[in-house]
């Protein structure tokens, strides 16, 4: 891999970084960054990056200070002279604020990416949005891949016989990706139809579609309090299900929801590594795939001027 391109992590997934740059045959760049005790950031290549290529690896989930990072670490690079610089957000944190669905409220995922653009980065790739619409907010190049890659061989290893399984969508918002997943593993498919009355908080209304003496897959992009996983699962059970695995990309597992996942009838959880996940929340039934490999190969194509939509077509 030429040395005209350079990889950079900030603090918020540096393990995933690492995992990256190993793929690609390279080490992680030189960067330094400190918290002042007032708590304002400073950082500062360690490395000369003029006219180089600048990936910059950082997930945005909280705390908030992981976005301000990002965004001062671009700026760094562009003022550096970097050829061009890339922000790889392997979770896009403010993805579910996608519209303006009350009155006097921001749209937050927009600005996540004006905050990107304006501050020079010239490309943007994620994982797994959790709206497809977000795209739409960037006048840049906004590459969003899935996790399908590994978490398809994860699923494949559990030894399902697919006459008896069933990919259970947790809400309507979640059908599309259950759907393709089901089709690509030549399952069943149900949905879940729920009211949501708070953020965070909501309620099963109907399950839609034959669970009986079925092995059922609940595929979502997140998991983050778990109260919706951890419901459906409960339904699944309760509509005469045999087991319960649980599959999302994103484990941000705020709150409680370690907890709430080991004392439900879930049977095992598949999550990826695009957060970090601290030793604390890796509870027993949890397997951890990671995405390195397919952020790499992401990295690389741009990189060589090839064409990333095999990565991102599901």
């Amino acid at each position: 891999m030429s040395k005209k391109l350079k990889i950079f992590s900030g603090r918020s997934n540096p393990i995933l970084a690492s995992g990256i740059a190993s793929s690609l045959g390279k080490d992680l760049g030189a960067l330094s960054i400190k918290t002042f005790s007032d708590g304002e950031l400073w950082l500062q290549f360690e490395e000369n990056v003029r006219g180089t290529d600048v990936f910059i690896i950082q997930p945005t989930n909280s705390p908030a200070e992981n976005i301000m990072e990002l965004v001062l670490i671009i700026d760094a690079a562009v003022r550096a002279s970097a050829r061009n610089v890339t922000a790889v957000v392997p979770y896009f944190g403010y993805g579910r604020q996608d519209r303006k669905d009350r009155p006097r409220v921001p749209v937050s995922s927009k600005v996540m990416v004006d905050l990107f653009t304006t501050t020079g980065a010239a490309r943007i790739i994620t994982m797994d949005l959790h709206s497809t619409q977000i795209q739409g907010f960037a006048t840049i190049p906004f590459d969003h891949i899935y996790s399908r890659l590994v978490l398809l061989d994860a699923i494949k290893s559990l030894n399902l016989d697919p006459d008896n399984s069933v990919v259970l969508s947790p809400d309507v918002g979640s059908a599309r990706i259950s759907q393709s997943y089901a089709k690509k593993l030549g399952m069943h498919f149900a949905l879940i139809d729920k009211r949501r009355y708070a953020p965070n908080k909501a309620e099963i209304m109907h399950l839609i579609g034959d669970l009986d003496k079925k092995d059922v897959l609940i595929i979502d992009d997140m998991i983050d309090t778990a109260g919706t996983t951890v419901n459906a699962a409960e339904a699944a059970i309760k509509n005469g299900a045999r087991s319960v695995t649980a599959v999302a990309t994103h484990a941000l597992l705020s709150g409680n929801a370690c907890e709430k996942i080991e004392n439900s009838v879930i049977n095992k959880l598949i999550v990826t590594d695009t957060v970090d996940i601290p030793d604390e929340k890796k509870i027993a039934k949890m397997e951890v795939v990671t995405v390195a490999n397919v952020f790499a190969e992401a990295i690389e194509r741009v990189y060589k001027g090839k064409s990333v939509s095999e990565l991102f077509e599901f």
